[in-house]
């Protein structure tokens, strides 16, 4: 639980440098997410390895808030990046000025709890590790997609923040802010001699948010609704991401929430929406357990209001 050196000397792999780049990405990663991306044959010798990443020199950090539940010494450790990782990349040349993730505090995104952005990061691994292994699919980091933005939104303090104006209230007067998704990705499908593409935003909800809430200047599932319509309505995932399609995937804890969401969704956009789709992953984001990735998250339709369930792998 707590960082504690022997004096050994440790030399960076082309596999830690896999491993700070993946902690780039997401910030936060269990062990046995880690390994699945990058480790090898043994994954008790590669969680020593990691052991000795945390140890010796601070490549990786333990965030401490995983260690107040009962059952901590049993679950997979979470890690995220230490500033020696980030120095171990600059001298290969495989980062920038930039140290932050899509859950840093800086450019891509605000505070998260720690519960919430694991939760994020469980999903978004899991998916991507489900089109690394189906044939003809690509995933596509937010990365990649800051990279190819419009250079007002790369010049942004926040890039992925959508600028939204929605109804307000029974006077007719409007709200404006800004929505930033948990998560966002594409995937590139190869068909034939092709391409086709589709990109994603994600919700990973908790059921700590109100559904609904007649007050729309506090937050509520609602208003979260009701901004990602008025973003394809008028494509400001064109204008403002530089993207040509916008899909919104919310996954939940339990099926009762993500019911609730749907059923709202329904009376907002008259029985049935395809730009919605929602699954359940009670396991995801819950320190209390030790969830393996997922890529049935990917790989199994997804739920739709009024329509029947879509695969998003073709």
């Amino acid at each position: 639980m707590s960082r504690t050196s022997s004096g050994k000397r440790v030399e960076i792999t082309e596999r830690d440098l896999e491993i700070f780049k993946l902690l780039k990405r997401y910030r936060y990663l269990r062990s046995t997410f880690i390994h699945a991306f990058v480790g090898g044959k043994s994954e008790t010798r590669f969680k020593e390895r990691l052991g000795h990443l945390y140890h010796e020199g601070g490549y990786l950090n333990r965030p401490p808030q995983q260690w107040q539940y009962a059952n901590a010494r049993y679950m997979p450790v979470v890690y995220e990046n230490g500033a020696a990782a980030h120095d171990a990349l600059r001298r290969h040349v495989l980062l920038g000025a930039e140290t932050v993730t899509w859950l840093g505090t800086s450019r891509h995104g605000g505070h998260r709890n720690l519960a919430h952005g694991l939760m994020i990061c469980d999903v978004l691994a899991s998916i991507e590790l489900g089109a690394r292994s189906t044939a003809g699919l690509r995933f596509i980091s937010w990365e990649e997609i800051i990279a190819k933005a419009p250079e007002k939104t790369r010049a942004a303090e926040i890039p992925f923040r959508i600028p939204v104006t929605i109804p307000g209230d029974m006077q007719g007067r409007n709200i404006t802010f800004g929505l930033l998704p948990d998560g966002l990705f594409g995937l590139e499908y190869t068909r034939g001699e092709g391409k086709a593409y589709r990109f994603f935003a994600l919700e990973a909800d908790r059921s700590s948010e109100p559904v609904n809430r007649h007050d729309l200047l506090q937050s509520s599932y609602r208003k979260k609704l009701l901004a990602y319509r008025e973003i394809v309505a008028n494509r400001l995932y064109k204008s403002h991401l530089g993207l040509p399609n916008l899909f919104v995937l919310t996954v939940t804890m339990n099926e009762r929430h993500m019911y609730n969401i749907m059923a709202l969704l329904g009376e907002l956009a008259g029985a049935s929406s395809t730009l919605f789709l929602f699954k359940t992953a009670p396991a995801l984001g819950d320190f209390r357990k030790a969830p393996v990735p997922n890529p049935a998250l990917l790989t199994e339709p997804w739920q739709r209001a009024g329509h029947e369930p879509f695969a998003i792998t073709f």
